[in-house]
C-alpha cells in the first residue's frame, strides 16, 4: 500500500484526473455532435453545418489523446531522469 506523501500517489491520481477529463470531453462531444445533427436535419437538411462541429470536436479530441497518451510517454514523469542518464552514457564514450 502507499503512503499519503508517496509522490507515485500524486502522479497517479493527475494521471486519473487527466483520464477523467478526455473521458468527459468524449462524452460532452458525443452529446452535442448528436444535438447539433439532429437539429440540423430538421432545420437545413440540404446544408451539413453540423460537421463543422464536428471537425471542431475532432480536433479536441486529438490534441487531447495526443496530450494523453504520446506525448505523456515521450515526456513522462521520468522523461528528465531518462535524458540525464542518457547524457552520461554519451560523456562516459
Amino acid at each position: 500500500m502507499t503512503s499519503p506523501d508517496d509522490p507515485l500517489l500524486d502522479t497517479a491520481r493527475r494521471d486519473v484526473r487527466r483520464l477523467r477529463s478526455f473521458y468527459s470531453l468524449l462524452g460532452t462531444a458525443l452529446l452535442v455532435i448528436a444535438l447539433t445533427s439532429v437539429v440540423n436535419v430538421l432545420t437545413s437538411p440540404g446544408r451539413w453545418w453540423f460537421l463543422w462541429v464536428v471537425f471542431g470536436f475532432g480536433v479536441a479530441i486529438a490534441f487531447s489523446a495526443f496530450d494523453l497518451w504520446v506525448r505523456r510517454r515521450w515526456l513522462g514523469p521520468d522523461w528528465e531522469r531518462r535524458q540525464v542518464a542518457a547524457r552520461i552514457e554519451e560523456l562516459r564514450r
